[in-house]
């Protein structure tokens, strides 16, 4: 497969009415209809209010400047994945690919990676199938990170999640059931199986290529078990995982009630909330607006010192949003910062060598 530019490869993988819809119109359609669900009853000032009198901005400003070092880590990782299939990069190239890829993502959800890898492709003259596949293999190694997570944190919120399911409405425990049963893992398993069959064994070309395409993201994905500095990639995937639950710790220094919960209760909610947060960012939405916000204040609320339906409760819930919206909102405005930062230098660029 030839090189590929980074606007051929978002035009053909957005083509199409089918592509458009889920690639575009059902990501907003999930973002704001979920805002809508949870924030309808809130008012925008109570929530600005909360922000106003109870944050400590200072914390938040430490935290964005962990967020935007955990990219840098992102950044040398990939670095090294794609050294192992022959593709050398400038790590200027693969810190504007990062960065990029976040903001294409808050428009285009999904399509960031896409862009990413069609930049370094260009950048590098390289096969686009080698580069995403390295792409494939690093999302893969925060697939593993981010399973880890989650059955520790099973392990650990076990009770709290367990409490707060017994004690609040039923549609939280009918969502409990469906997430548990083995029937719809059975299910995917069972249809992934049946279309790689299916795959393996048909003879038209969309088959063909589809075989073909997936020979070059075995070539990057094996990069992995390719790498020869294994243990640089190792460190560096931990100082990124550990970048992004350190951001988690000083967004809850700074509120009181964060503060109070940390108090009582030890680092536990913190993994509870970054790991559903990380679930949160998995769903289809546009920069995780909607599922993010769901996700954390569902965490914090596991921990309501009061009873539901309490003026303390809800004012309790009050504060979770207002935390939930500031962290999104903060990291949503890091995001596009850089991102007009990286495009606006990639512009000056290209500018430079014509």
């Amino acid at each position: 497969m030839p090189p590929t530019s980074s606007h051929n490869a978002v035009r053909n993988t957005t083509s199409g009415p089918l592509g458009i819809l889920f690639k575009f119109v059902v990501p907003a359609v999930i973002s704001v209809g979920l805002c809508w669900v949870v924030f309808r009853n809130d008012s925008l000032a109570a929530m600005m209010e909360v922000i106003n009198t109870k944050c400590d901005f200072t914390w938040i400003a430490l935290m964005l400047l962990v967020s935007a070092l955990s990219n840098v880590f992102r950044a040398l990782r990939w670095g090294i994945q794609l050294d192992a299939v022959g593709i050398p990069c400038r790590f200027i190239d693969l810190l504007y690919s990062i960065f990029g890829t976040y903001a294409v993502n808050l428009v285009f959800p999904r399509l960031g990676e896409v862009w990413r890898t069609g930049f370094i492709a260009e950048r590098r003259d390289a096969n686009f199938g080698t580069v995403f596949g390295t792409m494939i293999a690093d999302r893969f190694a925060d697939l593993l990170v981010g399973i880890t997570l989650t059955l520790v944190t099973l392990i650990v919120g076990y009770t709290a999640i367990t409490s707060f399911v017994e004690h609040y409405p039923d549609g939280y425990r009918h969502m409990l059931d469906l997430l548990t049963s083995p029937w719809l893992w059975s299910a995917i398993v069972l249809s992934v199986i049946i279309g790689a069959i299916i795959l393996r064994h048909s003879r038209n070309r969309f088959a063909e290529r589809a075989r073909q395409f997936a020979l070059e993201l075995w070539k990057g994905f094996s990069s992995i078990i390719t790498i020869r500095h294994k243990g640089r990639w190792l460190l560096w995937t931990l100082m990124l995982w550990g970048c992004y639950l350190f951001q988690m710790y000083l967004a809850f220094l700074a509120f009181p009630f964060t503060r109070d919960i940390i108090a009582t209760h030890g680092f536990t909610p913190i993994l509870v909330c970054f790991t559903l947060g990380t679930i949160a960012m998995g769903i289809p939405s546009n920069g995780g607006i909607g599922p993010y916000q769901i996700a954390i204040i569902f965490g914090l609320m596991l921990y309501c010192p009061d009873a539901a339906g309490t003026t303390a409760a809800k004012a309790f819930e009050l504060d979770s949003k207002a935390f939930a919206n500031l962290i999104l909102t903060s990291n949503t405005l890091l995001t596009i910062v850089l991102g007009l930062w990286t495009f606006a230098a990639i512009a000056l660029q290209s500018r430079r060598r014509r």
